[in-house]
């Protein structure tokens, strides 16, 4: 190898492509919603007196299926936030990657940029 990069090494290309699909703007407007429905979820719940609230489902159903992974895990408000975020992001690297393909257009190659 001459240390160009081909496009087929995990280490090298894999992360700048998470990188500029999290940097695309759907993505960046789709993590910034799930941000304010994770407060307003976490303010409702801290200031529910009954300990019946079911706020915490509205992020949780917006960051599916990648957040119901993680919310199997061990009990706790700190994984349920971690299961919410680990979802966005994840939803959100989707999000990207499929807006930059469409609107790269039918036929023109990927080249990880």
């Amino acid at each position: 190898m001459t240390g160009t990069d081909s496009g087929r090494s995990l280490p090298r290309g894999f992360p700048r492509r998470v990188r500029h699909a999290l940097s695309d703007l759907a993505a960046l407007v789709y993590l910034g919603i799930c941000a304010v429905l994770l407060v307003w979820a976490l303010v409702v719940t801290i200031n529910d007196s009954t300990d019946e609230s079911m706020a915490l489902v509205i992020p949780m159903l917006a960051t599916a299926p990648a957040s119901f992974v993680l919310f199997f895990l061990p009990d706790g408000p700190a994984m349920v936030v971690l299961a919410i975020g680990v979802g966005a992001l994840v939803n959100a690297t989707v999000i990207g990657w499929c807006a930059r393909v469409l609107r790269r257009g039918p036929g023109k190659p990927d080249r990880g940029e």
